[in-house]
């Protein structure tokens, strides 16, 4: 049997169109038919594609005096890579439908523990009863305590994902082709979040400076910083919110951060787990300066300093600074 009939008998066996095999080889329809027809015949690297898509060894495919199919089980294992995980569409829908519940629940956390110190300054500004200012330290760990809660519910809403991140895939026909399609959707109303977020942060630092301009330290403690951190949180929302958004179609066509070569390096676990700590460092100190020296007005600065450190060590750490 001729390399083009078995492969016309080993496609029809799998169920495949000539389209969705070239998909899988990235070649076109009219290249496999030539196959199939004995008009060309494919390169060494679609031979080994195909032996893999087939689970056939090569020497079937090469050797016209071998007629029975030598599968890959039977031949000898040599450099053997992990299976790839299939995602079929149904799959990848169910993932972006969980991903979107993920992006909301994990920005209204970040959010909360951003705006969770509101009270606390406010109820600290107009009174210094105890009563009052203990009201504003309950509030500030209702906040937290609610924060943490949508953490976790969102962290096991997305376990069964988790694989997205850290192995291989392969996705069935028409997956990619739809996974694009839905971004490119998005992509308009991913830019407008992103501005808007990144000008609500920018703009968070005009409250206290404005309300210290006219020389009342009451207003600016009660009025200018809680809003500082209102537009803070708002912007930080919106950015949190389109960015895991935008990372899970990363995710399903394994772009940017989520390629193979970076699964296997392990470099976003790296990296998310020094950034957690970073942060809450961060805040632990900006929390401890701000109520010891009640100096709210000035100890924002400590964000943007923090946020341009997170991006060194994100460029530090990443993979391709290593190379």
């Amino acid at each position: 049997m001729i390399l083009a009939d078995k492969i016309t008998e080993l496609r029809k066996k799998t169920g495949m169109s000539q389209e969705e095999l070239a998909e899988k080889l990235g070649v076109s329809r009219q290249s496999v038919s030539k196959w199939e027809g004995a008009q060309s015949t494919p390169d060494l690297n679609r031979i080994l594609q195909l032996s893999q898509i087939f689970g056939v060894t090569t020497d079937f495919l090469l050797k016209d005096e071998i007629e029975a199919p030598e599968t890959l089980q039977d031949a000898p294992a040599e450099n053997s890579e992990p299976p790839l995980r299939r995602v079929s569409l149904e799959e990848a829908n169910r993932f972006l439908d969980a991903n979107r519940t993920h992006s909301v629940m994990t920005a209204s956390g970040v959010a909360l523990c951003i705006m969770s110190v509101i009270p606390a300054i406010f109820f600290d500004g107009v009174s210094d009863d105890k009563p009052v200012s203990a009201l504003g330290a309950v509030c500030l760990m209702l906040m937290i305590a609610a924060a943490v809660g949508l953490f976790v519910a969102s962290s096991i809403k997305m376990k069964p994902f988790e694989y997205l991140k850290n192995e291989g895939i392969d996705t069935e026909y028409g997956v990619s082709g739809a996974v694009k399609e839905k971004r490119d959707a998005y992509q308009h109303k991913h830019i407008i979040m992103l501005v808007s977020g990144i000008i609500c942060v920018i703009l968070s630092v005009l409250p206290p400076i404005i309300f210290g301009s006219f020389g009342d330290k009451a207003a600016e403690d009660v009025l200018g910083t809680p809003l500082m951190f209102l537009l803070l949180g708002a912007g930080v929302f919106l950015i949190v919110r389109t960015s895991v958004m935008t990372g899970g179609f990363r995710k399903l066509l394994e772009e940017e951060e989520y390629t193979r070569e970076n699964k296997s390096s392990d470099s976003d676990g790296r990296i998310g787990k020094v950034q957690g700590i970073f942060w809450l460092l961060v805040t632990a100190a900006f929390l401890a300066y701000s109520f010891i020296t009640g100096d709210w007005g000035r100890s924002w600065i400590i964000w943007p300093v923090a946020g341009l450190i997170s991006a060194v060590i994100s460029v530090a750490l990443s993979p391709s600074r290593r190379k």
